[in-house]
């Protein structure tokens, strides 16, 4: 069940005969975050640790920076949401980002970083992100980096698409489009440098985004 502040109240029962249920409350909302809650609990218990002193842990756990931290960036009167998961992607992950995304009110933009070291693949793995990117309600897409050519032209004339080269490019481009009320979902490889994105906009909480 998702919170109203965007967290998750998750059930779960542990053990081999479920002697014990435990509910808990994740801050960070997202059903990879729920999968993540339960490896954690099962190492608690093995390590003969206090199941409710976790659960208790996991509710002051926010994201951290690359991996789903939140900030408001001031954007002419208004703000803006940012969620930083630039630190790492591959294709599961993204799938999982894009899915909280949709969740969020406002307009929902993408900046997605090429997904490195995918070997042959490469190409139908990034296409393959259009289907998650549409169902999540995406409106505008700015793609960084080469590898993501196969995307943007799966993307071509769907949605709103721009295609750039690095971290610098992109943050260029998104400071020209940024509205009060858009949630921006940052990812993408590390490589990529989308860190900078999200400090760049998180500089404008002194003066704004010109």
């Amino acid at each position: 069940m998702r919170l109203p502040t965007g967290g998750t109240f998750v059930t779960a029962r542990m053990g081999q005969g479920a002697e014990h249920e435990l509910s808990f409350t994740i801050a960070q909302p997202g059903a990879h975050w729920v999968s993540n809650a339960l490896g954690v609990l099962a190492c608690v218990q093995a390590a003969g640790g206090d199941l409710g002193l976790a659960g208790l842990a996991l509710a002051e756990l926010g994201g951290l920076q690359g991996r789903g931290a939140r900030s408001l960036v001031t954007v002419g009167e208004g703000q803006a949401l940012v969620i930083d998961e630039s630190y790492n992607a591959n294709p599961a992950s993204m799938r999982a980002t894009l899915s909280v995304l949709s969740h969020q009110p406002g307009r929902h933009i993408a900046v997605l970083g090429e997904m490195r070291e995918l070997g042959e693949g490469s190409d139908d793995y990034h296409a393959a992100l259009a289907e998650p990117i549409l169902a999540s309600r995406v409106e505008m897409a700015l793609l960084v980096g080469e590898a993501m050519a196969p995307l943007a032209q799966v993307l071509e004339g769907q949605i709103e698409t721009v295609h750039v080269g690095d971290a610098a490019a992109a943050l260029a481009s998104l400071r020209t489009i940024l509205a009060p009320g858009d949630v921006v979902l940052v990812k993408g490889s590390n490589g990529v440098g989308l860190a900078r994105v999200v400090a760049g906009l998180q500089a404008g909480l002194k003066g704004g985004i010109n």
